[in-house]
């Protein structure tokens, strides 16, 4: 499969031409993968092989997918600019993947709301999509119909199953919330945008 029939299957047609450019341009592995609970994609360098590595979960709707893609690459070239001794979502970063992402920003790539949502949040992007509530929640409004719900709609007290396990909220703090994994009794702080499954009353 060409890098562009791979892209061609996970971002919108109309960004594809510009994501094949990047790849080649950069001359980075990339590497798909299957759907990871503490990440969307991420970014690495290996000083031993002198070889930048980008990967994106497959799971991902084709703007998360392209936000994501564009976020990691965002790395790479803050890396490849600045070296390694900068933060990983410092200024540089920023700067990076604001720039990377300019040319794409247009009505042709993004629905109007998402495209509101992306100049919102480039105006001081965060670690993460996930971090910013407004663009995250409008992202998912394209993801595919699942049985799935976001912790903060669990109400206190209610049942939930997440990665493998039961758990029962208990206390909701600003952006997270206490839950107590029912086998163990222990409780986690888990964020509220953590995608979640309803159980059966404990």
């Amino acid at each position: 499969m060409t890098s562009k029939e791979v892209f061609q299957k996970f971002v919108p047609e109309s960004s594809v031409d510009y994501c094949v450019k990047l790849y080649q341009r950069l001359g980075f592995e990339f590497k798909i993968k299957k759907a990871r609970q503490t990440k969307l994609g991420d970014y690495r360098f290996n000083p031993k092989t002198n070889r930048h590595t980008i990967t994106v979960n497959n799971d991902l709707n084709p703007y998360a997918f392209l936000v994501t893609y564009l976020h990691e690459v965002g790395h790479l070239i803050a890396f490849q600019k600045y070296g390694r001794r900068i933060q990983p979502h410092g200024k540089e970063w920023k700067q990076s993947f604001k720039e990377v992402s300019e040319p794409l920003l247009t009505e042709k790539n993004f629905p109007k709301n998402v495209l509101s949502a992306l100049q919102r949040y480039f105006k001081n992007p965060k670690a993460s999509s996930c971090s910013d509530p407004v663009l995250y929640q409008i992202l998912k409004q394209f993801d595919e119909p699942s049985n799935k719900v976001l912790l903060k709609d669990i109400p206190i007290g209610e049942a939930f199953a997440f990665n493998h396990k039961t758990f029962v909220k208990l206390e909701k703090k600003r952006t997270r919330s206490v839950c107590q994994e029912v086998k163990s009794k222990r409780k986690y702080l888990i964020s509220d945008l953590a995608e979640v499954v309803v159980a059966d009353p404990i």
